[in-house]
């Protein structure tokens, strides 16, 4: 099937309703975004070309063994009987204990844990949530491969556990964090709050997504404090977030899963714990251990691989670190609001254009100081 090669209009057994196509490139997005998360863990660090040979590696080592086992009818953690909706296990696990594995075997930041990393521009964050939180109701609704009452359920969930989530970590972070809310932590509530729906989205009714989303943003914003303890460097919090909201998910679905709301496309599932079927946790924690621990094992070996192989080592040269990843491997800013380097001169003084800037500012607004003291014309005079 490379390159679609006998893709066409035949349908996939997952995906009845829709071309085999349409089913695939839509599985590609769940594909190409499950390494990027991964990436997180060792964002400022890395090297642009080893990482690009590494996603395909890992690509095809690690998440498309887990996907197969988890959505393939053949796939044992199907036949075993574990309810993986939308991805809990292929998607967040597998990039949460992939990104943990990438913090450890590459190591901290220089700096890290005598500086204060800290977010660079808030109103990125809000704008890239935003467009997760968009992106991820056709993620999870578009999950049921067709427009249908599941597919509505599937959406409608995943916003309620959103909300619950950023509402959850906000209170919590008020708490610990001198009494004041933050955006930062509503979006990371709001992300934790949709991994966890993941896996349970098209099983679960709206009341269980309030406790999916309360669960996995308390949960979650405790497992950030898991880097400080012990001693790992996961700059974007991936495991913290999608590893354990990700297993969070996946045992919560074991609970509330639903015949009812599975049945909304005729799909017949024996439940979770208030369907009485006690069995179906012990199976979302065995396929949750199971993607958890493969994940983590085989990217620790790709890693190490990479490192001994000449030019493909992943860690970047400490000049490199210093400077930023965006010059030294890409040669360009990621802001050009100002430059330090000399561009002018005054008083026999060679300024910069900030310098610069900032004597003009200065003189504008000395003019206009002494402007607005002096007597207004009069009319006629």
């Amino acid at each position: 099937y490379g390159l679609l090669h006998n893709v066409g209009n035949k349908a996939h057994v997952n995906a009845p309703s829709i071309p085999g196509s349409v089913y695939a490139i839509f599985q590609c997005m769940f594909a190409a975004l499950t390494p990027a998360l991964a990436l997180g863990g060792a964002a400022e660090r890395v090297r642009v070309f080893p990482v690009i040979l590494f996603c395909f590696i890992w690509s095809t080592l690690v998440y498309d063994p887990i996907a197969y086992w988890s959505w393939a009818p053949s796939g044992w953690m199907a036949k075993m009987g574990e309810l993986d909706y939308a991805g809990g296990t292929p998607v967040h696990i597998a990039s949460g204990f992939a990104a943990l594995a990438f913090s450890i075997v590459l190591g901290k930041r220089k700096g890290y844990g005598q500086e204060k990393f800290e977010p660079h521009n808030y109103l990125n964050i809000i704008l890239g949530t935003s467009l997760l939180w968009f992106g991820w109701l056709g993620f999870n609704g578009g999950s049921a491969v067709a427009s249908n009452g599941r597919a509505g359920m599937a959406a409608a969930v995943t916003h309620i556990a959103a909300c619950m989530g950023g509402l959850s970590w906000s209170v919590v972070a008020y708490f610990r964090n001198g009494y004041k809310f933050s955006s930062f932590h509503f979006c990371s509530g709001a992300v934790a709050g949709l991994v966890a729906i993941t896996p349970g989205s098209g099983y679960v009714s709206p009341w269980a997504a309030l406790i999916f989303g309360a669960v996995g943003g308390v949960a979650c914003h405790f497992a950030v404090d898991l880097k400080e303890k012990l001693r790992f460097d996961d700059a974007l919090d991936v495991f913290a977030v999608h590893g354990v909201g990700g297993i969070v998910g996946n045992l919560l679905t074991g609970i509330f899963a639903s015949k009812s709301v599975a049945a909304l496309n005729g799909a017949d599932i024996a439940g979770g714990w208030i369907d009485h079927h006690w069995k179906q946790f012990g199976f979302q924690l065995a396929g949750s251990c199971a993607g958890a621990a493969w994940s983590f094992v085989v990217t620790a070996i790709i890693l190490y691989i990479f490192n001994i192989i000449p030019g493909l080592r992943l860690r970047i040269h400490e000049d490199g670190e210093i400077t930023g990843t965006d010059i030294s491997e890409m040669g360009e800013h990621g802001y050009k609001f100002a430059t330090l380097e000399p561009v002018g001169t005054r008083d026999n003084m060679t300024l910069s254009a900030l310098e610069q800037g900032n004597i003009n500012l200065g003189s504008a607004i000395s003019t206009s100081t002494h402007a607005s003291t002096e007597k207004p014309a009069i009319a006629g005079q």
